[in-house]
């Protein structure tokens, strides 16, 4: 097994298997449309999806379509185990013939988690599902620290929570990290931190779906955000997930130097890793150590970034045509992995829709967020634990522009905002190129946009720019983010005391090319 039995030790890249997930429905749903496109050329293709089906109830005669119909549920349980169940004329796969009785709150909550199969054989791929209601779906995605090996049967707290909000008549989607230690107000229980509002409702078996129906309305609570739909997930699936469709890496680019010489391992002891700045290539398990360790400057917060590029990276190659190939090729497997690693109130129908739309939205169009240290304070609870204590005024603020960025706004329009602000900007070179936030303040003033001063950073390593802001400026932070060209994550508050107030643009070596063309 090597580092594969301690995947599930802390979740730290929920997201990667789901999001991941909807990225292979969406290349399945490519191969089925290269079926009916040879199909109606004359030759003879079998359909993924009947095939598929055809291994999973075992009954392969065309003229058992009407058998077909009838093939089992999933339903999945917090254990990461799953039940069959069968229409009376059927028997239950082998694999599945001995059932262990569920607990009161596992039956409470695989009555919500059970996802219905795929179009019946009657259907045509024509049929395959598309989102067809224009109106926007927000996700509520869950990671639990289950150690599967360890047969930890929960309830568990979640290790990561991220929302994803999609929007199908705009073609966008906004993606939100949530710090598990965040102090909120956890419906009929009181205060606490969000992360045990999971843990809260599956124990009491609470109505609606347990742990994820009670973490939805805290969300809803707290933030005013309305969540419709869950994932939870476990990560014994994810490096056989990456291995199927990417079996030579997902290029990641390191932006620093990560050292990490604690490391945890599968027997609860620790090992070393390290990470070089620069692109590379990293298989599934690297990419793991990558996503979870928390060694760097900004800990959790960094990591929770960490876990959106790497998501983002494993989209972009499921999504190439290498990844589509290796899908074709290893759809089954895939199916057969990922069916038993979470509890979703989302039909499969939902998925595949959800998968295919994911699929033609562009990567400009998607933006990432983090509520960070710029977000939320330090403070203790009432038992003196460490805590964070949100800021909802700037939470909110964060929320409108991951959720429904400015981007259907015009240059004209996002200038007389920042106009509005009369921010104090800075340029800083984070880089060992002699002059360059000299150049860079040039650059700006020739797209009319006045520098307060210049200087070098602390940093002369920094490889990507971005832009930090002092206080309440986002207009014009995400205006300079515009002119130069920079995706909006770079975009992030900040109060590490360099400036007292205003927009601080943080030169990395990317800069050159910038204000060179």
């Amino acid at each position: 097994m090597g580092m594969r039995g301690c995947l599930a030790l802390f979740i730290s890249i929920a997201a990667l298997a789901v999001m991941t997930s909807l990225c292979s429905l969406t290349t399945f749903s490519l191969s089925q449309q290269t079926v009916i496109d040879l199909n109606a050329a004359g030759f003879r293709v079998d359909d993924p999806v009947v095939t598929i089906r055809c291994a999973l109830t075992g009954k392969c005669e065309d003229e058992a379509l009407a058998a077909a119909e009838a093939a089992p549920l999933l339903i999945l349980t917090p254990a990461a185990t799953f039940y069959m169940t069968a229409a009376p004329a059927m028997t239950a796969a082998p694999a599945a013939a001995t059932m262990p009785q569920p607990t009161p709150t596992e039956a409470v909550l695989a009555a919500t988690a059970a996802p219905t199969l795929p179009p019946t054989p009657t259907e045509t791929a024509l049929d395959l599902p598309r989102i067809t209601d224009p109106r926007a779906l927000t996700i509520l995605l869950l990671g639990i620290d289950q150690r599967s090996a360890a047969n930890e049967q929960g309830p568990f707290r979640t290790d990561t929570m991220i929302l994803v909000h999609i929007n199908p008549a705009r073609g966008t989607v906004g993606v939100l990290s949530l710090p598990r230690d965040l102090w909120v107000e956890i419906p009929n229980y009181g205060p606490g931190r969000i992360n045990t509002a999971n843990f809260l409702g599956d124990s009491d078996a609470y109505p609606g779906g347990g742990g994820p129906a009670l973490a939805m309305e805290t969300i809803a609570e707290n933030f005013g955000i309305r969540v419709e739909k869950y994932l939870l997930v476990n990560f014994d699936v994810f490096t056989s997930v990456v291995d199927l469709l990417a079996p030579d890496g997902v290029m990641v680019n390191v932006t620093e130097y990560i050292n990490d010489p604690d490391y945890p391992d599968e027997f609860y002891g620790t090992m070393p890793v390290t990470f070089e700045p620069g692109m590379q290539r990293m298989d599934a398990e690297t990419l793991l150590k990558y996503a979870r360790t928390r060694k760097t400057q900004g800990g959790d917060f960094d990591r929770a970034r960490r876990q959106q590029q790497v998501l983002d990276a494993v989209r972009a190659e499921v999504l190439s045509a290498g990844g589509i190939v290796n899908f074709v090729t290893q759809a089954l497997p895939l199916w057969q992995e990922l069916q038993g690693n979470y509890r979703t109130n989302l039909e499969l129908n939902e998925i595949i829709a959800l998968g295919r739309l994911m699929g033609s939205i562009k990567r400009e169009d998607i933006r990432y967020s983090v509520i960070d240290n710029y977000y939320a304070s330090l403070g203790k609870s009432p038992a003196g634990d460490d805590v964070l204590i949100p800021d909802f005024s700037a939470i909110r603020d964060l929320t409108l522009r991951t959720f429904y960025p400015g981007a259907q706004l015009t240059q004209a329009e996002m200038k007389a905002r920042a106009e509005g602000e009369a921010a104090p900007i800075f340029v800083y070179n984070g880089t060992n190129i002699a002059g360059l936030a000299g150049a860079t303040r040039e650059w700006l003033l020739a797209q009319d946009v006045l520098v307060t001063g210049i200087n070098n950073d602390v940093t002369s390593g920094r490889l990507q720019t971005e832009i930090r802001v002092y206080g309440r400026f986002d207009a014009t932070g995400e205006y300079l983010a515009q002119l130069m060209g920079l995706p909006a994550e770079r975009v992030r508050r900040s109060g590490d005391g360099l400036i007292v107030e205003g927009v601080l643009v943080a030169l990395g070596l990317d800069a050159q090319t910038i204000v060179g063309g």
